[in-house]
């Protein structure tokens, strides 16, 4: 099965955090009592592409095996329906989740980075490793972004989702922004 055939099935889009929606770094910081605290960063074009999902009714969600109370805001934030986190094994969560959802695997799609993720990639329906994954994980993988995580892979897996299902167009109505494929050939050309 082709990429886009796998993509355009998707209603519900998972991911992990740590290499997936960040540069897997993580920053521990001081609070205002001086103890230790965990943050990391986002890219905000992640965060756009994953409320535009919820905007066209497919849920997301992260599973992830730290705690971290920046997950937990940026997923409210990105509106995801599924957070899970301290969990390094994920089988029972993605069951869990499919119950859940009353969904087939086969409507999933995953994203990962590293060793843990690949049990989650084998049952669902489109599997895909960043541009940083280690290379066991992308061997497994049915799309590879070209994009580093917690730099634009999960926007770029957002677009490839949108535009199989055809709802890419939407979102540039949204904004007022033409698709060059209803442009004249000139202007498409020229960027008018």
């Amino acid at each position: 099965m082709d990429i886009q055939s796998r993509a355009s099935k998707i209603k519900l889009l998972l991911m992990d955090v740590d290499g997936v929606l960040t540069d897997g770094k993580l920053y521990n910081v001081p609070d205002h009592e001086g103890k230790m605290a965990e943050t990391k960063g986002f890219d905000s074009r992640d965060g756009i592409g994953l409320q535009w999902m919820n905007w066209k009714g497919i849920k997301t969600g992260v599973i992830s095996g730290r705690l971290s109370p920046a997950t937990a805001e940026r997923a409210r934030q990105c509106k995801m329906t599924y957070v899970y986190q301290g969990h390094i094994e994920k089988i029972p969560i993605l069951e869990e989740i499919l119950a859940d959802a009353k969904i087939d695997p086969s409507e999933v799609a995953y994203v990962g980075d590293d060793l843990t993720d690949v049990v989650i990639m084998h049952r669902v329906g489109f599997a895909v490793a960043t541009a940083n994954a280690r290379p066991e994980v992308k061997r497994e993988a049915h799309y590879i972004t070209a994009a580093r995580g917690g730099d634009g892979a999960v926007r770029e897996v957002v677009e490839l989702i949108l535009k199989a299902k055809n709802l890419w167009r939407e979102i540039l109505a949204h904004y007022e922004i033409r698709d060059e494929a209803t442009l004249p050939p000139d202007t498409a050309r020229l960027g008018a």
